[in-house]
């Protein structure tokens, strides 16, 4: 009876050690990644072997990270990334979690998502973890917390980098190192160096934009970091966390319009794609719909500013020409851009004829300050406008030049 049991036991062990042990299909990788990986690998064709050596490469500690990559990496990267290239990431991304209390305290799910990342958009694959991590370590090495670093990455990335705003960049969508090439980038390109700044020192941070504004003035790109379970926002030129020119008009995104909502990128799919504004056929980048964050921040911020006096309102009009009286034919609805000094404060689109006489385009700027309202005439000149803007609520009358 008793080596009966014996017997029993062993089999019983021998079952164990095949279901946990060295047969499993892709051992140190929980299961609820396994189909994904499944599909990744077929998927990768000749370039699978790169993968399959990148996931056997890393320590255990590392593997689920590992596997995160490879099920959620768009096909362009799957056939093509190497297996150094994937470990140097995910190599440096742990460094900097070791190196930094604040990257301790990311979850898993933040950590995977919005550091452990190469890429942000459909830039080119730029093997730039290590160097920002060397780059960027000294800034924040005697940061206190979380925020005091990115603080720091924020005001020294352009002078580490040498890259400043500049339209005359090649492209849109450029690479940390195709910036740092030309010293120049657009708001995109910056948006991918400090979020990639960001990461390589273990702070999470992803992209957000919209495709256009509410008046279709444009599109614009810009970041988010994330502190203690929190989302704010920030810009390559910085102006403080959740303070910027254009939370006036993200503050009135539409988020069942995607053309005019807010989005945020992603790693990890989400079946909605950011909206490149470059090619909108390429869907491969995850997003969420973060719209109404910003709207809610908007108006919180807007309230309590107009309640303690701190802002005067200005209402802008745009009539035809300074023949016209204030009756509804006369209206336009036109673009303006509202700069204080260089810095562009808000903007939008003024009111046209068949909208309510009481609907103006409305801001809320500081007081005893003078104000340019930027637009283009009827004759295709771009107009400046000074206004000076005192104590009391003010409404700006603009002119488009048409003539009658």
């Amino acid at each position: 009876m008793g080596k009966k049991l014996k017997l029993s036991s062993l089999l019983t062990l021998v079952v164990v050690l095949i279901s946990t042990g060295c047969t499993q299909k892709y051992p140190g990788v929980p299961e609820k990644y396994h189909a994904d990986l499944d599909i990744a690998f077929q998927s990768a064709e000749d370039n699978k072997k790169e993968l399959e050596a990148a996931l056997k490469a890393v320590p255990d500690s590392q593997k689920e990270a590992m596997a995160f990559l490879i099920a959620n990496m768009p096909q362009r990267d799957l056939g093509n990334l190497s297996a150094q290239f994937l470990k140097d990431n995910v190599e440096y991304a742990y460094k900097a979690r070791e190196a930094f209390s604040w990257a301790k305290a990311v979850p898993d799910s933040v950590f995977f998502n919005e550091v452990l990342p190469y890429a942000s958009l459909n830039e080119r694959r730029d093997n730039w973890r290590k160097d920002f991590f060397n780059r960027f370590y000294p800034y924040v090495k005697d940061a206190k917390s979380m925020k005091a670093a990115i603080d720091s990455v924020n005001k020294n990335i352009a002078a580490e980098v040498d890259v400043e705003y500049n339209t005359k960049r090649e492209k849109p969508d450029q690479s940390p190192y195709e910036s740092m090439e030309q010293n120049m980038a657009s708001c995109s390109g910056l948006s991918i160096l400090l979020t990639d700044a960001f990461r390589a020192v273990g702070i999470p941070s992803r992209i957000a934009g919209t495709a256009s504004w509410h008046d279709d003035r444009g599109n614009h790109s810009w970041n988010e970091v994330w502190i203690d379970g929190e989302w704010y926002f920030t810009e390559y030129y910085p102006s403080g966390l959740n303070k910027s020119w254009f939370l006036n008009d993200a503050g009135k995104a539409d988020k069942n319009d995607p053309k005019y909502a807010v989005w945020a990128s992603s790693f990890k799919k989400t079946g909605n794609p950011f909206p490149l504004v470059w090619d909108m056929s390429i869907k491969y980048v995850p997003a969420v719909n973060v719209t109404d964050r910003y709207v809610q921040l908007y108006r919180e911020q807007q309230k309590a500013k107009v309640a303690s006096g701190e802002l005067v309102e200005l209402e802008v009009i745009m009539l035809k020409n300074d023949k016209c009286s204030l009756v509804g034919d006369d209206r336009m609805a036109v673009n303006v851009d509202v700069f204080k000094g260089e810095e562009q404060i808000g903007g939008g689109r003024t009111s046209g004829p068949t909208q309510d006489m009481n609907d103006f385009l409305t801001l809320y700027v500081d007081k005893n300050a003078t104000y340019t309202f930027r637009f283009t005439n009827a004759q295709g000149e771009i107009v400046n406008v000074d206004k000076k803007v005192k104590e009391e609520p003010v409404q700006v009358r603009l002119y488009m030049g048409v003539e009658e």
